[in-house]
């Protein structure tokens, strides 16, 4: 085995990630509980090891080179696919599973995710409903919301078991099956005191480019964030989730594009208003996604080993329960 691959070890890689993070090796050294020192001669070891440079040795802060940007990307993707088979492995295979993590995009209906999870504990260990304090089935059930490429993250790097609310275009890795949850509708609005608010006609870029937009931020750590329906230039006030983002909104912070079912309400009050946009009404094309085997030839099994798993799946096969995931009013 080489001296180079015995350097890239989960902790070499976790404490690229730290050091990066943080933004100095002081920071990182507190987090990763050791002293500067230790730290530094640990880095110097893997960089001798590997032969580069990682960090740019003239600036005070923590300032990777592109080998170093290079390797810090290239560990994450390791990090996650070990925690991947770690979570895997830790899980029990057959029966009801210990616990079961369920990862939601912001943008789907908690109301429905609740009533989900209230017809789940009402299931006895054989799997049967109807029956009422039995306790559920003995599965700790887990709730996560991420928002974008967080969600999909949850789940590719073992966190999750299932994720609703992903984008349906993505390309599965092996291990992954991902199926259509369907279409939610985004509207631009604006508070009726913004200026757009009072614009006749449909609004084009050229005009929105003028007004600050509210924005969501990506909760990715590892996977690159993305961001959605900003311009090049614009002003943007960024928010952790869709509920800040619609407060924003109504207070006339600025204006952007939200799911049309979570603020019907507040479109019927007068409190926020529709506008048009040359770019129309945007949907979205989401979809669910769950962990499943793989065989020998690398065809995904797309049966679930794990019964909870398999309880979850049958509700999202319904047409009415995707339906209203994705608009509670439906």
């Amino acid at each position: 085995m080489s001296e180079r691959r015995l350097a890239l070890t989960p902790d070499a890689l976790v404490m690229m990630d730290t050091i990066a993070r943080s933004g100095s090796f002081a920071a990182a050294a507190r987090e990763l509980g050791k002293v500067p020192s230790a730290l530094t001669y640990s880095v110097r070891q893997l960089e001798e090891a590997l032969d580069v440079l990682l960090f740019d040795r003239s600036s005070r802060q923590a300032r990777l080179t592109a080998a170093g940007e290079e390797l810090l990307q290239e560990g994450r993707r390791l990090l996650s696919e070990i925690d991947a088979v770690a979570n895997r492995v830790r899980r029990v295979a057959t029966g009801w599973e210990g616990e079961l993590t369920v990862v939601a995009d912001d943008v789907i209906s908690r109301r429905i995710l609740f009533e989900l999870c209230e017809a789940f504990f009402t299931l006895d260990p054989h799997g049967r409903s109807g029956a009422a304090g039995a306790g559920g089935p003995g599965t700790r059930l887990r709730l996560r919301t991420e928002v974008l490429s967080g969600t999909w993250e949850a789940l590719v790097s073992g966190q999750a078991d299932l994720a609703i609310g992903i984008e349906h275009d993505r390309e599965p890795p092996p291990g992954v099956a991902i199926e259509p949850l369907g279409e939610m509708l985004f509207a631009f609005v604006v508070a009726p005191t913004h200026p757009l608010a009072r614009h006749e006609g449909p609004i084009d870029d050229a005009i929105l480019v003028h007004h600050r937009a509210i924005a969501v931020a990506d909760s990715a750590q590892r996977l690159s964030p993305r961001t959605l329906n900003l311009l090049p230039g614009q002003e943007v006030l960024t928010v952790n989730s869709m509920a800040d983002k619609i407060e924003a909104l109504r207070r006339g912070l600025g204006s952007g594009f939200v799911p049309q079912h979570l603020v019907r309400a507040l479109l019927e009050a007068g409190e926020l208003v529709r506008k048009e946009t040359r770019r129309g009404m945007l949907r979205a094309s989401l979809g669910y996604a769950w962990r499943c085997s793989v065989d020998a030839r690398g065809v995904r099994r797309r049966p679930p080993s794990g019964l909870a798993l398999g309880w979850w799946l049958q509700q999202l096969g319904s047409a009415t329960t995707r339906s209203a995931l994705l608009d509670c009013a439906q």
